[in-house]
């Protein structure tokens, strides 16, 4: 399985566009969401899915060569409740992979980095922090705020 480190490893991969200007970072004098923006949150977002599936792919390959073959019943519940933690985690990790699909789609159609609930740019920071953003800090506070209220109805 892979370790923590591994994981920080990987996802520190798509940090940086492959192939590209390791150098380049987005900026807010630049005009917002111009192709080279553009240009590095998709290479972010497909070196972020290929990652994930890479990652995915381990675990499988993982799964199908390792089986439970602890004698100790202890050692056996202790491996299964690793292999449902790693299994967990693909399965958010599989519903990350569609929210990063539709990142790119909205790169493709030119809403990318646009709140879809005020229209506002969302700022580059938190694109930068989480390319898969749809709403701005502050709308998305609201929303969870809101959230928040309607569970204690």
């Amino acid at each position: 399985m892979a370790t923590v480190l591994n994981r920080l490893e990987e996802s520190e991969k798509f940090a940086v566009p492959p192939g590209g200007d390791d150098r380049y970072r987005p900026n807010a004098v630049e005009e917002f969401m111009n192709a080279q923006q553009q240009a590095y949150f998709r290479a972010k977002l497909q070196a972020w899915k290929e990652a994930i599936l890479r990652e995915a792919a381990g675990t499988l390959s993982q799964l199908q060569v390792d089986t439970l073959r602890e004698a100790d019943l202890t050692d056996r519940a202790s491996s299964e409740t690793d292999w449902s933690i790693e299994l967990r985690t693909r399965d958010r990790q599989r519903k990350l992979i569609s929210k990063i699909e539709a990142a790119v789609r909205r790169i493709d159609e030119g809403e990318y980095g646009y709140c879809e609930v005020t229209g506002e740019p969302i700022s580059l920071a938190r694109l930068e922090a989480r390319p898969i953003a749809t709403m701005t800090v502050e709308a998305q506070e609201r929303h969870e705020r809101h959230e928040k209220i309607s569970r204690e109805d």
